[in-house]
């Protein structure tokens, strides 16, 4: 089981360029990747992309990839043309103002087109520099990932059990369910009729009472979501979908349950299985 969130990052210096590899993961329901770096980078990036989407399935990830060369590697050129024709433009301006004033080099050199910058970058280049910390800060990411996700693998098994308690409680309660109604119809007849209380009567009443509010369905189907939820937890690699899709079929199973009820004791257990499948409910949103 992995995390959803998970960081890695590191930083070298080779060929006298500088660059840093850095990759972070927050919940997302789908994948959502964003790759950033300098822009003569960009033919690589459905190579990164690939890269990343072949490991992992959900979250929002972001790549980021620097690089800064400490030693220049641009060259300069001048067109010649270009500052002649500003040259001979100034010229043509002195005379036409009269003046007899020397065209400082500066002036021609802040001209656009006078002096150019050319920067020969070759992504492949640079991409077999950055392919072996990349390899290894996304090893780093998800070993993160996978790391956090065992400890969201253990937390979630535990709230499970606690679920499961209430579940237990649930079906050993059944039986003393008609207990408790023999014992509240018989009270009520006792009450109303004294000892002409008719026991076959008291029987059919209990008996109405049984089929009305009885949960055993309700249960089967609660202990059949749980045994799904701890197949997904401990079988599948990748269950965050399920988790939640099974937790929503938990949570109707156990609302009707509540519904049903009418005594304190499962009462108090339907609000902490709740609680319990709430907390499933949100850790479960963090897992891939």
């Amino acid at each position: 089981m992995n995390s959803m969130t998970g960081y890695a990052f590191k930083e070298t210096v080779e060929s006298d360029i500088q660059f840093s590899v850095e990759i972070k993961s927050v919940n997302n329901r789908f994948l959502d990747l964003n790759i950033y770096m300098p822009s003569f980078m960009n033919p690589l990036e459905s190579k990164i992309r690939n890269i990343v989407s072949e490991k992992v399935s959900r979250g929002k990830v972001e790549v980021f990839i620097r690089i800064k060369e400490l030693g220049s590697k641009s060259t300069v050129t001048v067109d010649k043309n270009a500052a002649l024709m500003y040259y001979s433009a100034f010229s043509e301006l002195n005379g036409i103002l009269g003046k007899n004033e020397e065209i400082p080099l500066s002036l021609i050199v802040q001209q656009e087109g006078v002096m150019n910058v050319c920067h020969n970058y070759d992504a492949e280049f640079y991409w077999n520099l950055i392919e072996p910390v990349f390899n290894e800060v996304f090893e780093m990411f998800l070993a993160d990932r996978k790391r956090e996700g065992e400890n969201l693998k253990k937390d979630l098994l535990e709230k499970l059990s606690a679920l499961k308690k209430c579940a237990h409680f649930f079906v050993s309660w059944q039986p003393k369910m008609e207990e408790k109604f023999r014992e509240q119809i018989t009270c009520r007849f006792n009450e109303i009729l004294g000892d002409k209380a008719d026991e076959n009567r008291i029987m059919a009443e209990v008996a109405a009472m049984v089929v009305k509010y009885t949960v055993n369905e309700e249960i089967i189907r609660l202990n059949s979501h749980l045994d799904a939820l701890e197949k997904e937890l401990t079988e599948n690699p990748l269950p965050g979908k399920r988790l939640d899709f099974i937790c929503q079929e938990a949570n109707r199973e156990i609302n009707t349950i509540g519904s049903k009820n009418q005594f304190a004791e499962v009462g108090a257990m339907v609000v902490n299985a709740k609680d319990a499948l709430e907390n499933i409910r949100e850790q479960a949103k963090n897992v891939e």
